[in-house]
């Protein structure tokens, strides 16, 4: 049984609130218990997925705690989980949202705010991304009326190719917005000198790359901030979640105003008057005294999450190093058992200088191989194996980008490499060494099947 996680004191006499409530978390615990069967991996009948979440009794305690509370919008686990989420980065401070998209969203539309003066993004004004990658990394580039500039990856890292940064930057560029791709890290010494170098702003999308570190330090503390996923296939889970880590102590207030409608107030839901001047304000064209909690400074979302979702972020966030640590292991575990087929697979590597948090294993099928991409994951999906493709392949090339201003470096030649050869396969903390070592047949055999 894990320690109350009530901020309030309550009783605890026989029949009492307090007391009640420590019957009902001890009961989820039996509930999950009772409801958790263990089955035996059945290679060919039993699903291998790619992803997935993993989820235990103190989870579900959470989420029943947070729900008795009756709270419901963002409060006091919200907090707590944004305290801690930063802490475990080593960034300044957190919000959390209602999805990893969303936090890319929210990043990229608070640097349209006004009082960031030169460094402002006005509509017409360039941010540099690459095209192979998911598409709400590069959709908030669009929704703002910004241009993308789509550079190329290199393989098998999958990550920028940053020897055409100098080549993509413009007098209209303000910014850079990637992802760490699959968990593992670009390379942040070349990005982060490139954009020193311009004055850019540098927006880390590491929704795949929780714990991920290059030259010892934790990816999303690089850039004036990153962006997490807490969607059920990710590293931790909330069902629906992300958040916003913000190393920039001037951009905190910016963007917390962007998720909160656009507001200019700061007060917590439930909370009034923290400025201490509620009704002496005096702003825009507005008579003095208006209502600071109806005064709006930018043009805003509601993009916050529930109280229920954060709790259980809250509890998966202390499993969050063993889950890394797994992961790891799985990569590795999936590597060296395939290394005897690399005349066949180009197989993953690290980032020099960084230690990945792997969120798949990418499988690139040489051009020479005596099968195609295709023909390999229909075959893995006949043996029940889930894959994954990556993302969007070549973004430039789906159907949603057709009509849309964006600008290109060079010819994407590896971008549409990933788009036909590559997929990846699964790392995530679920899966047992029976279902790998089943992934690893499978992919050894079909060398020897999708010859004849």
């Amino acid at each position: 049984m894990t320690a109350p996680i009530m901020s309030a004191i309550e009783e605890s006499q026989p029949g009492s609130p307090g007391a009640v409530r420590d019957q009902i978390r001890a009961l989820t615990h039996q509930y999950f218990a009772l409801t958790q069967v263990e089955r035996h991996f059945r290679p060919g009948i039993d699903a291998v997925p790619v992803s997935g979440k993993v989820l235990d009794g103190e989870d579900v305690e959470h989420l029943v705690e947070a729900s008795l509370d009756m709270w419901l919008t963002t409060g006091r686990f919200a907090r707590r989980f944004e305290r801690d989420f930063a802490k475990f980065f080593g960034a300044r401070s957190s919000l959390l949202v209602n999805s990893g998209s969303s936090a890319n969203l929210l990043a990229l539309s608070s640097l349209t705010a006004p009082q960031f003066e030169d460094r402002q993004l006005l509509p017409g004004d360039e941010v540099i991304t690459v095209a192979a990658g998911f598409p709400t990394t590069v959709n908030p580039i669009f929704q703002n009326g910004l241009i993308p500039v789509f550079l190329d990856i290199t393989v098998p890292t999958y990550n920028i190719d940053v020897s055409r940064l100098e080549e993509a930057w413009s007098e209209r560029t303000k910014a850079v917005m990637i992802a760490h791709t699959l968990g593992n890290p670009f390379n942040v010494a070349a990005v982060k000198a490139f954009c020193k170098k311009h004055n850019l702003w540098l927006i880390e999308d590491t929704c795949d790359a929780l714990g991920a570190t290059f030259d010892g330090k934790m990816c999303g503390t690089f850039g004036s901030m990153a962006t997490a996923s807490f969607y059920p296939a990710h590293h931790i889970t909330m069902g629906e979640g992300g958040a916003v880590l913000i190393n920039d102590s001037a951009l905190h207030k910016t963007v917390e105003s962007f998720r909160d409608w656009g507001r200019d107030c700061w007060c917590e839901p439930g909370q009034d008057n923290t400025c201490h001047k509620r009704f002496d304000w005096e702003l825009g064209e507005l008579p003095y005294g208006y209502d600071h909690k109806y005064t709006y400074s930018h043009i805003g979302y509601n993009l916050k999450v529930t109280d229920m979702q954060a709790a259980i972020g809250l509890s998966q966030l202390k499993k969050l190093p063993n889950f890394i640590a797994t992961r790891r292991a799985n990569f590795d575990y999936i590597k060296e058992h395939l290394k005897a087929i690399e005349d066949i697979y180009i197989l993953p590597e690290a980032t020099q200088c960084s230690n990945p948090s792997w969120f798949g294993f990418p499988i690139a099928v040489r051009p020479d191989a005596p099968f195609t991409r295709n023909q390999l994951v229909r075959y893995l999906d006949d043996r029940k194996i889930g894959t994954r493709l990556l993302f969007g392949g070549n973004l430039v090339r789906q159907p949603a980008y057709a009509d849309r201003s964006f600008r290109v470096v060079g010819t994407l030649t590896q971008t549409d490499f990933v788009m036909n050869q590559v997929f990846w396969v699964g790392v995530y903390p679920g899966l047992s060494t029976v279902m790998l070592d089943y992934v690893i047949d499978s992919l050894n055999n079909a060398v020897k099947d999708l010859k004849s």
